[in-house]
């Protein structure tokens, strides 16, 4: 199904897929907005190909980055207020527009299904189990078609065999991606690696 033809009615979400995409097109701007339009187009065509609620996939992948453009003094004081892992604090917006920004979705749009939630949460560092939503959601930001890197299609040729297996090329070269550039790794995002690498 093409995204434009798809018409929210499972009552998800307090609004419109039209109203869902003025509200996010209001939080980010310029290539960061046509970004998360192509990580739709994608996460739908996962959706079909897994047989997985398009509605569902839709929205998550429209909200994936809702707080990417975010300060970081406001993931810093949700954080604070919310009282959620202080650990968080080590790290930067790479982690927190996932994380912190499923509570951001929450409080600003008054969006509380926890599948959805969680698919954003996990978008960055994934999580030792992940639902079906969630890996679609984390596939479609890693290799929707304005996405040019290296190994990209390597990505994309084996997602289209198995959503699974796309999920820990993902995380082994993200991994490898950190360490080679002496990035500090969330602990979240070893204990998903550890979990998903059986499956290459």
């Amino acid at each position: 199904m093409n995204s434009e033809e798809l018409v929210y009615q499972k009552n998800y979400i307090p609004m419109s897929r039209t109203e869902l995409i003025e509200a996010v097109g209001k939080s980010v701007t310029g290539s960061r907005f046509d970004h998360i339009l192509r990580v739709e187009k994608k996460a739908i065509q996962l959706a079909e190909k897994n047989n997985f609620d398009l509605e569902k996939a839709s929205i998550a992948a429209l909200l994936h980055d809702y707080a990417k453009q975010r300060s970081d003094s406001e993931f810093i004081k949700y954080i604070n207020e919310l009282e959620l892992d202080p650990l968080l604090l080590d790290y930067g917006n790479a982690i927190w527009h996932g994380v912190v920004g499923a509570e951001i979705v929450k409080k600003e749009l008054n969006i509380f299904d926890e599948d959805i939630l969680n698919a954003i949460r996990r978008h960055t560092v994934g999580a030792p189990y992940m639902t079906l939503l969630d890996q679609i959601t984390f596939m479609a930001d890693y290799i929707e078609d304005g996405r040019d890197f290296e190994g990209v299609e390597q990505a994309r040729i084996i997602t289209e065999q198995s959503l699974a297996k796309g999920v820990a090329f993902q995380m082994k070269s993200t991994l490898a991606y950190l360490v080679a550039n002496n990035r500090a790794v969330f602990p979240a995002t070893i204990d998903s690696y550890n979990a998903w690498i059986s499956k290459i």
